[in-house]
């Protein structure tokens, strides 16, 4: 049901689930050096990390451990092994020998965004079925993609559609080539955001006809997708907080077939933005895509398999989505048809002014040291863990509506940004269809109903 709050997410968590929520922070705190080890002997495996990029192999084993001495070892490597389809307990390793703890930290409140950070944590321990040392793996390995491999938010999401604009006119040889086919699909249309599903999801639609292997660079293809997931997740909320995705197999040949674009895909998903799926439509593919599914599906974690369904006519489309919300080009009755709207070259002046964006991210900070001893305060004080837990809440509303003052400081505008879907400026208002006073037209959802600045206690003034 629409705007009612799925199990396993905040404000719906049993007893059990809420324990290993609390787990999983304790854990999370010692790693970033927020909260020290409940195990004196850990702290030297804690120094080690925060203070060398040489791993300290005795530390690194210490400071592992003091995640897992409540299980049998090997029954964990058992349960990590069955997991780490993408290497991510490696990657969890070397980050712990080799990052400072306040970088990490710092990486994960900017991948929290608006997001609830208790909905972050949550995604990973449902990903890892509620196993804590599992999700914390995953949600490590996660952290370490985005920073160090793909660089989410101090590249792609920076630079964004204008750079590439840019860069395609004016940059050297190999970047020219890669901003125009990074700009190539958007032009194309190759997959764009819009509209909502029976459950009120955001929808991605991706026409698969449009691409043709070896026409864009991997590296460009990778950026488009990594961009158009974040980007995505600016559409999420607490009570909806995964996305549809219909792949349009309209017109389907051999010709549009490329594994490795899929391959990377599907990584994304399983493996960096765990439980953002809701449902995943494949319409009106040909017989001969029967056994390239056969192949693909093997690729699939079965939780994920399951998720894929195929539709062959409107009909079938309209036991998801309802017809009004189905594009006229698959034969529902929204009028609305994709528009690339090339970025202007004043748009992101904002992002020059390091006065302001210093003065958004002390603020944040402010809030984030608060979000976090308030935190520690809920693991350990059970007697007033429930008016903990609503301060908690409240912080977290804080912290959106805060992301949503900072964001056209750090993240450059988008496509949905120049149409009026994503609405910052309104506090995070995502608008699907038509006007807000449109009669009949759904309500715009909002991300934070908390406009205006921060109340003044979280003023930058105000910071330590």
């Amino acid at each position: 049901m629409v705007g009612s709050v799925l199990p396993g997410r905040p404000g719906n968590l049993t007893a059990d689930q809420e324990a290993k929520l609390q787990e999983l922070w304790t854990a999370t705190l010692t790693v970033f050096g927020v909260q020290a080890p409940k195990n004196p002997e850990d702290t030297e495996g804690l120094q080690s990390a925060s203070g060398s990029a040489v791993p300290d192999t005795k530390a690194t084993k210490k400071k592992q451990g003091m995640f897992r001495r409540q299980k049998d070892e090997d029954d964990n490597k058992a349960s990590t092994d069955q997991n780490d389809k993408y290497g991510q307990s490696k990657a969890f390793q070397q980050v712990l020998a080799t990052q400072n703890p306040e970088n990490l930290r710092k990486a994960f409140w900017s991948m929290v965004k608006q997001d609830h950070p208790d909905g972050l944590l949550l995604r990973f321990l449902r990903a890892r079925k509620w196993d804590v040392h599992n999700a914390l793996v995953m949600m490590i390995a996660a952290m370490n993609w985005r920073m160090q491999e793909v660089h989410v938010d101090d590249d792609i999401m920076k630079h964004g559609e204008a750079q590439a604009m840019q860069d395609a006119s004016s940059g050297n040889a190999n970047a020219k080539k890669e901003a125009q086919d990074f700009l190539a699909q958007f032009k194309l249309g190759k997959s764009f955001l819009h509209g909502t599903d029976k459950e009120g999801r955001p929808m991605c639609f991706v026409r698969v006809r449009l691409h043709k292997q070896g026409e864009q660079s991997e590296t460009s293809l990778e950026r488009y997708t990594v961009y158009t997931i974040e980007t995505a997740r600016l559409l999420l909320a607490s009570h909806i907080d995964t996305a549809a995705v219909v792949f349009d197999m309209t017109g389907f040949s051999m010709a549009n077939m490329d594994y490795g674009p899929v391959k990377f895909m599907i990584k994304c998903f399983e493996a960096n933005y765990p439980e953002s799926l809701g449902v995943i439509l494949v319409h009106k593919s040909p017989w001969i895509f029967h056994s390239i599914w056969n192949i693909i599906k093997g690729w699939l974690d079965p939780v994920v398999a399951k998720k894929v369904h195929f539709t062959k006519s409107v009909e079938e489309l309209e036991q998801f989505i309802e017809k009004s919300h189905i594009i006229k080009e698959l034969g529902g009755d929204d009028p609305w048809e994709y528009k690339y709207v090339e970025p202007s070259v004043d748009e992101n002046q904002t992002m020059s002014d390091e006065s302001t964006i210093n003065q958004l991210l002390e603020e944040r900070a402010k809030v984030v040291k608060e979000y976090e001893s308030t935190t520690q305060a809920w693991i350990s004080d059970a007697e007033n863990r429930k008016t903990l837990q609503q301060k908690r809440n409240d912080l977290a509303e804080r912290l959106r509506a805060g992301y949503w003052q900072l964001d056209p400081y750090v993240r450059a505008r988008s496509l949905y940004d120049r149409t009026g879907m994503i609405r910052g400026s309104e506090g995070g208002v995502i608008q699907y269809y038509g006007k807000p006073e449109t009669p009949n037209a759904p309500k715009p959802l909002v991300a934070s109903p908390h406009k205006g600045p921060l109340p003044t206690e979280h003023r930058a003034d105000d910071v330590d």
